[in-house]
């Protein structure tokens, strides 16, 4: 008979726009091939900014979830645009609080879970967590992927002492502390050095394989559809080498998928980059096509690209489903990567799909911090320093005309399969299995 674990977790179908869902959704929909029967405890949808239909069928058949009230601060309880900040400590949805403490309980006497997991980086779930653990004694799990506070992060000082306090208590009081990167779990061991190393874990971030099978399975319905008129189409990768194709007419596009943060992944020394190429004749919208989907922050790019002279080269893109997304990743002739040294110690979800992707990837990011160090070691070796624009704008040409002519490759795809969700699922039952003994 399953043993049953209770999943407590903002990011959740029908959540729309965050990468931090895949996490949660693959932990709940593959547990149960490890012996545990997995139930979630999320919010109710009006608490997300964006909602969308297109994951809710990947929640296991059967599988309890419930919906807490919650609300944001920021949309529903602010008075033109403003409200009192300690409304929004430790979070904007601390309001999930109080109504999932009350449900989460109710759904420990009744289904007897024997373990509890909450995962970041929305600090209300651990504070649900800390609370259901203090009150049923069950052991907890507290899954913060990246740290909850840094030097200098959060920026605002209540939010900060507030992560702080939290941290410390998951800490104190969970079973085990779970972080997605071996350099995060490092600075907790030192920060924390009166704590045993067996508390500390890392279960890496992934891609989902039937997630890029269902989009490569219709991309090709789609290629067979317009093999007789005059519509391109994406050529297939080499599955062994993980080679490229010539981009056609010339032209390379290259995509970002997904938030684009204007701290930790400042695009503003690539735009330099690319003025400085544009202005030296290297590059044209002829020749180049840069994609940023889903930015989070399209107003404040769209001025910066109109001061850079660039809003010819580069396209602020709408947010799309998570399989278009990932068929944009599978058919674009490269990718760009974003990761600033203030996150030396995180790697960002999305290069596992880029990894799995195959296509050859831009890496603007610290050359000394775990994202670089995940790249090199499969085998990617485009980095650059994400804050020097002349650097950049040296690699940028080098990486568009390999691509030009054909001699970039990806990752190549058995390297990438080391990264898989039922591969990190495996790790979170293995875990389970020893906190319950």
């Amino acid at each position: 008979m399953s043993r049953k674990v209770l999943i407590v977790a903002f990011h959740y179908p029908p959540v729309h726009g965050s990468s931090g869902i895949q996490r949660t959704l693959k932990f709940s929909a593959y547990l149960r091939e490890h012996g545990w029967e997995p139930m979630v405890l999320t919010v109710a949808p009006r608490a997300y900014e964006r909602v969308s239909n297109d994951q809710m069928g990947e929640i296991p058949p059967g599988m309890l979830v419930e919906r807490a009230f919650a609300l944001n601060t920021a949309q529903h309880l602010s008075w033109g645009g403003r409200y009192p900040g300690w409304m929004a400590q430790p979070d904007r949805w601390v309001s999930w609080w109080p109504a999932g403490v009350w449900r989460g309980m109710q759904m420990i006497r009744q289904h007897r879970p024997v373990a509890i997991m909450s995962t970041y980086p929305i600090s209300t779930a651990h504070l649900i967590g800390l609370t259901l653990q203090r009150l049923s004694g069950l052991p907890w799990i507290a899954d913060c992927r990246d740290s909850m506070t840094e030097p200098g992060y959060p920026v605002d000082p209540l939010t900060w002492r507030c992560n702080r306090r939290l941290e410390k208590a998951c800490v104190k009081y969970a079973a085990r502390t779970v972080f997605t990167t071996l350099g995060t779990l490092e600075m907790y061991a030192e920060r924390y050095p009166d704590i045993p190393a067996s508390h500390w874990s890392v279960i890496e971030n992934g891609f989902d394989e039937e997630n890029f099978r269902d989009a490569q399975r219709d991309l090709a319905l789609t290629q067979a559809s317009t093999q007789n008129t005059d519509q391109p189409t994406a050529q297939p990768i080499d599955q062994t080498t993980g080679k490229t194709s010539v981009p056609s007419a010339g032209l390379v596009t290259l995509i970002h998928s997904g938030v684009l943060y204007p701290q930790e992944r400042d695009p503003k020394p690539f735009f330099s980059a690319l003025r400085m190429l544009k202005k030296a004749n290297e590059i044209s919208s002829a020749t180049l096509k840069v994609v940023l989907r889903a930015t989070g922050n399209d107003n404040a790019y769209r001025a910066m690209l109109g001061d850079y002279g660039i809003a010819d080269l580069v396209e602020l893109a709408p947010a799309i489903s998570y399989r278009a997304a990932l068929q944009e990743m599978l058919t674009t002739d490269g990718l760009l990567l974003f990761q600033a040294a203030m996150c030396n110690h995180q790697i960002p979800a999305k290069l596992y799909e880029y990894m799995r992707a195959g296509r050859p990837i831009l890496a603007l990011t610290d050359p000394v911090g775990n994202t670089a160090e995940s790249l090199r070691k499969a085998g990617s070796t485009h980095i650059v320093d994400i804050t020097d624009e002349v650097a950049i704008a040296a690699e940028l040409k080098v990486f568009v005309a390999g691509l030009q002519n054909a001699s970039l490759r990806g990752v190549v795809p058995a390297t990438a399969a080391l990264n898989s969700r039922h591969s990190r699922t495996a790790e979170l039952a293995r875990l389970l299995d020893s906190v319950v003994g």
